[in-house]
């Protein structure tokens, strides 16, 4: 027979219904960014925020949004033409740290990173980032590699995360 898990062990967290995110933080990073929501382009990639804002992170809308269960998926700039920019950082991230979305319905979901990996474009393994492992999960990605001027840069950081908390709206928990 099999032991009963501890009671220690943490419950199960719900997924949040859908609502698209608004604001990502990560405070290690000091990153407090505005989300825009993205949609693929016509080679059906996901394109990055507009250069001219590079504090701006977007948030891909047709798949789920954070907190809810599958992978949601936010991309940043690492630089622009005007130097570093919101996810410049993203490769320091370690395992652990905590990263925050808010969103339209006041919510918070809470990610903890798990891994940072690096990847060659042309080695871009989408069912590894974007795959659905069953519960609530967040990529951030950003451009990485080496750079050249012609085809921009040769490879991506991703920092995969999964859902350990989620706060309710500040009005509606001090009802509680």
């Amino acid at each position: 027979p099999k032991a009963a898990p501890p009671s220690s062990a943490a419950p199960r967290l719900r997924p949040l219904p859908r609502s698209r995110a608004t604001r990502l933080v990560i405070g290690f990073l000091d990153v407090d960014a505005p989300v825009m929501s993205l949609r693929l382009d016509r080679e059906r990639r996901l394109p990055a925020p507009p250069d001219d804002d590079a504090n701006r992170v977007g948030w891909y809308e047709a798949g789920p949004s954070p907190g809810q269960r599958g992978t949601a998926v936010a991309v940043g700039h690492l630089d622009t033409g005007s130097g570093p920019a919101v996810f410049a950082g993203l490769a320091e991230v370690r395992r652990g740290r905590l990263v925050e979305v808010t969103r339209a319905d006041g919510r918070v979901a809470v990610y903890a990173v798990d891994a940072v990996k690096s990847y060659e474009k042309d080695h871009f393994p989408n069912r590894e980032v974007y795959g659905d492992r069953g519960r609530p999960e967040l990529r951030l990605i950003t451009c990485g590699g080496d750079y050249d001027r012609r085809t921009g840069y040769s490879g991506n950081v991703v920092v995969f995360a999964h859902l350990v908390e989620t706060r309710e709206p500040p009005a509606k928990a001090a009802r509680r």
